[in-house]
């Protein structure tokens, strides 16, 4: 059994979402979370640029002495498949986790994928569900806008920017009748409620930082790396760029208020 922390990073705050779930399906965990604030987005990134980020947050994340290595972040996932040359600990990403419950859920063979440009352009997704099964229909489509929409808090259901940006990039998916919409950013949770109101309450969504976050505990639980301890686990945070509005952010992830529980990080040192 192992004390040591969860480490996740995210090219900014959407990973926190993952942490929300990691928090709920492993109460007992210590979780370092990095934020690469001052580089985001990663999604209009080259994949060499993309790759060199994700390396460099992992690595930040290794010096915390971290026992695995969470990529929150739908972009690098989907673009960087393998950072095990810089990783001595278990590596995980949403694709994977995600696809199979997308798989899954379906019953009328028809998965719509939203994403940024990066995740959707990589056709991730889309590969990992026909590996597992050729005959179900995916449909995609790239969602820039839902990144800043939920940074700049326009997440109500009743908020006509959400509504309006919903409605524009979904429509194409709602007539092509999926019935399973994975949420391939992990900001996208945050607009669930828009979302599923749009696709209809028959449609599933699914979120992959909550299937990531059951995947990451299965896995240490085979590994024998879950911590024993009954306490509340420890959360800490990292970002790269200024502190001062993390918090309030940050809160509309988490639903929970962290203080000024943050530091920033020289990135680029790594």
């Amino acid at each position: 059994m192992s004390s040591q922390p969860i480490g996740v990073f995210d090219s900014g705050l959407g990973g926190l979402t993952a942490v929300k779930q990691l928090r709920a399906i492993m109460p007992h965990e210590n979780i370092v979370y990095f934020g690469d604030t001052g580089r985001v987005p990663y999604g209009n990134r080259s994949v060499a640029t993309i790759s060199r980020y994700a390396k460099q947050d992992a690595r930040f994340l290794l010096s915390h002495d971290v026992k695995m290595v969470i990529a929150a972040c739908g972009t690098v996932s989907s673009t960087v498949l393998d950072l095990s040359d810089v990783l001595p600990v278990p590596y995980i990403n949403v694709i994977a986790p995600t696809a199979a419950a997308a798989v899954k859920a379906t019953k009328n063979k028809r998965v719509g994928v939203i994403g940024t440009r990066a995740t959707i352009g990589s056709c991730a997704y889309k590969k990992e569900i026909e590996k597992i099964d050729p005959e179900i229909m995916v449909i995609q489509r790239e969602c820039p806008l839902f990144v800043p929409i939920v940074e700049e808090g326009f997440i109500s259901p009743d908020d006509p920017i959400a509504k309006l940006t919903v409605e524009r990039y979904l429509k194409e998916i709602k007539e092509q009748q999926v019935d399973t919409v994975i949420l391939g950013c992990t900001h996208y949770p945050i607009l669930k409620p828009v979302i599923g109101e749009y696709v209809g309450e028959d449609v599933r969504l699914i979120d992959s930082g909550k299937e990531t976050a059951i995947y990451a505990s299965k896995l240490l639980g085979e590994k024998g790396l879950l911590n024993s301890s009954d306490a509340e686990g420890e959360c800490s945070f990292f970002v790269s760029d200024r502190t001062d509005d993390f918090a309030s952010i940050a809160s509309i992830f988490l639903q929970s208020n962290i203080g000024e529980n943050v530091d920033r990080v020289e990135i680029w040192d790594y």
